[in-house]
C-alpha cells in the first residue's frame, strides 16, 4: 500500500481534509484511488499497479494554499514522509523545466539558482534526520523553499519572453477578451467592455435558445450581439456544443439511449446558430468539455465522433472563422473520480490524430473553488501546464481565467495565492497569469469569464466589476496590461 506520514508544524494533525486529494501516474494521468486519513497517516489503496504521486492541497509558506505534488514513488510496507516526498517532487519538476526553459546558466538567474540550490540542500538536511517530525519540519521548509524559487523562475521566464514577444509586436489583433452574461446589463457595454477588451465572449446555451423543442427564444443573445455588432467590439461564441448538465434542454433527455438521433440534433442547432450569428462571430468554442461532463455518459468514440461533426460543421458553415476545441479543468483531476470521463491530454491527443479539422485548444483556468479543477496551482504549475497542451502542435487560446476577489463566509477552502483572497490579491493573480500566459507566442489570447459578481460564475467574486457594477482592481489591471501590449486599447 502507499501511504504517507503526515506532521504540520511538527505535530500530527487530528484531521486532515483530503477532498481535493487525488494519486498521478508515472504519465501524469490522474489514478483511481481511495484516499483515507487516520491517526496521522494517509493511506492511498490504488486500482492500478505502478508508481504513483500524491496531488494535495498543502499550506506552503511564501505561496499560500496550493496544489502541489509527490514524486512518483513505488509501494511499501513503511509509510513515506509528506513533506519530503513533496519537496523532492517539486525540485525535480524545477530541474526539468531549467532545462527545458533554457535557463540553465542564463544571464540574470544566478541568484534564483542559489535560491533552488538552498532548497536542495535543506531537503538533503531533512532526508539525514534521525526522528520523522524533525524530517518533516525540514521537508516542508525545503518544499517552500522549492515552491517559492520555482515561481520566481516562471516570472522570470514569463517577463524574458513577454518582452520579447513585445518587442517584435508578436500579437494578433484580438488578445484580450471577457465572457459577458446574457443577464449583464447590456448598457455595461460602451462603459466597460470598450477599455478592457479587444473582443467579448457570448455565451451559446442551447438550453436557454430552445428550451422546448421547435420552440425559440433568441432575443437575450440578439440583444448582447447588436449591441457590440454597433460597438464594433468582436465576439467569439461559447460553446456552439456543450453536455454539462446546465447547457442541455431537458427535452433532449427523451432522446437520451440514442446516440444518433442526439447527434442529428445537435448538428441542427449547430447549424442553425452559425447560420444566425456566423456574420457577427469570428471565433467559436465548437465543443466544450465534454472529456469532463457527459450528461448522457457517451462512450470514448461517440465523443470523437461529435467533436469531428461539430468542428466540421462549422468550418464548413463558417470556414473563415477560427474553431476552437476548449478544455476544462485541465490538470484532469476529475478522471480520479469518474471513469467515464476522458484525461484531457488523451482527448487533446486523439482530436489532433483523428484529424479532427479544428484551429486550436481552448484552457479553462477557474482557480480559489473547493471543486475538481479549481483548487488553487501556483504560477509554475500554470506556465508548466500551458507548455505541455503546446506539444499538441496546436495555437492555444485562455478562454476562460477566473480567480476570486475574495472568499465566501463558511465556503469550504479552495486554496489561496500568497495571502487570502482580496480585491488586491485578485488583481495581482491576474497580472502574473497574464504574464505567464502571454509571454508564450502560441498563446494567442486570453479571456477572463466574467463580468461582474451579478452573474453566476464557476468562481463567486470573480467578475472584473463587483456586484454594485463597479470596477475591481483586476479590471484596472487588465486594463493596464492591455495598454502595454497595444498602446492604441481603449482609445476611441
Amino acid at each position: 500500500m502507499l501511504s504517507f506520514q503526515v506532521y504540520q508544524n511538527g505535530q500530527v494533525p487530528e484531521t486532515l481534509d483530503l477532498s481535493g486529494a487525488y494519486l498521478i501516474g508515472s504519465d501524469d494521468v490522474p489514478l483511481r484511488a481511495e484516499l483515507a486519513y487516520r491517526k496521522g497517516m494517509i493511506t492511498c489503496k490504488k486500482r492500478s499497479a505502478g508508481p504513483a504521486g500524491l496531488v494535495i492541497l498543502w499550506p506552503v509558506d511564501g505561496v499560500g494554499e496550493v496544489m502541489v505534488e509527490t514524486v512518483r514513488l513505488m509501494e511499501r510496507d513503511r509509510p513515506y514522509i509528506l513533506e519530503l516526498e513533496l519537496a523532492r517532487g517539486r525540485l525535480m519538476h524545477i530541474s526539468k523545466k531549467l532545462e527545458e526553459w533554457g535557463l540553465i546558466d542564463y544571464e540574470g538567474t544566478a541568484d534564483m539558482m542559489a535560491a533552488v540550490a538552498d532548497a536542495r540542500s535543506t531537503l538533503v538536511e531533512a532526508l539525514k534526520a534521525d526522528a520523522p517530525a524533525d524530517a518533516a519540519v525540514l521537508g516542508n521548509k525545503a518544499l517552500s523553499k522549492a515552491v517559492v524559487a520555482s515561481e520566481t523562475l516562471s516570472q522570470f521566464h514569463a517577463q524574458v519572453f513577454l518582452e520579447r514577444r513585445r518587442q517584435a509586436n508578436n500579437f494578433r489583433r484580438m488578445v484580450f477578451g471577457c465572457r459577458i452574461d446574457l443577464d449583464d446589463s447590456v448598457e455595461l457595454a460602451p462603459k466597460y467592455l470598450t477599455e478592457s477588451c479587444d473582443f467579448v465572449t457570448v455565451p451559446i446555451c442551447w438550453r436557454e435558445i430552445e428550451p422546448n423543442e421547435q420552440s425559440f427564444n433568441w432575443r437575450p443573445l440578439d440583444a448582447w450581439v447588436e449591441a457590440l455588432h454597433k460597438l464594433r467590439i468582436p465576439m467569439k461564441g461559447s460553446a456552439l456544443l456543450s453536455f454539462k448538465d446546465t447547457n442541455v434542454p431537458d427535452w433532449l433527455y427523451f432522446w437520451e439511449h440514442d446516440f444518433d438521433a442526439i447527434r442529428d440534433l445537435a448538428f441542427e442547432h449547430i447549424r442553425r446558430v452559425i447560420n444566425r450569428y456566423g456574420q457577427y462571430i469570428q471565433m467559436w468554442d465548437v465543443i466544450s468539455g465534454i472529456h469532463a461532463t457527459n450528461c448522457f455518459t457517451f462512450n470514448f468514440e461517440q465523443l470523437i465522433e461529435l467533436t469531428r461533426m461539430a468542428s466540421a460543421l462549422t468550418k464548413q458553415v463558417a470556414p473563415k472563422s477560427v474553431a476552437i476545441l476548449e478544455l476544462v479543468a485541465p490538470w484532469g483531476e476529475y478522471y480520479a473520480r469518474n471513469q467515464r470521463t476522458i484525461p484531457p491530454q488523451l482527448y487533446a491527443e486523439m482530436a489532433v490524430q483523428s484529424g479532427v479539422n479544428f484551429d486550436a485548444f481552448g484552457l479553462q483556468f477557474h482557480l480559489g473553488a473547493a471543486a475538481d479543477g479549481c483548487y488553487v496551482r501556483d504560477m509554475f504549475k500554470i506556465s508548466s501546464l500551458i507548455d505541455d497542451f503546446a506539444k499538441t502542435g496546436k495555437t492555444i487560446h485562455v478562454t476562460g481565467v477566473q480567480a476570486p476577489s475574495h472568499a465566501g463566509e463558511g465556503e469550504k477552502r479552495g486554496g489561496y495565492w500568497r495571502a487570502p483572497w482580496s480585491e488586491a490579491v485578485q488583481a495581482e493573480w491576474a497580472s502574473r497569469f497574464l504574464e505567464v500566459a502571454l509571454s508564450k507566442t502560441f498563446v494567442d489570447s486570453v479571456s477572463w469569464y466574467g463580468l461582474s459578481d451579478h452573474a453566476a460564475h464557476p468562481i463567486p467574486y470573480g467578475g472584473l466589476l463587483n456586484s454594485g457594477l463597479a470596477p475591481k482592481d483586476v479590471y484596472r489591471t487588465i486594463c493596464e496590461f492591455r495598454r502595454t501590449v497595444n498602446p492604441a486599447a481603449g482609445k476611441a
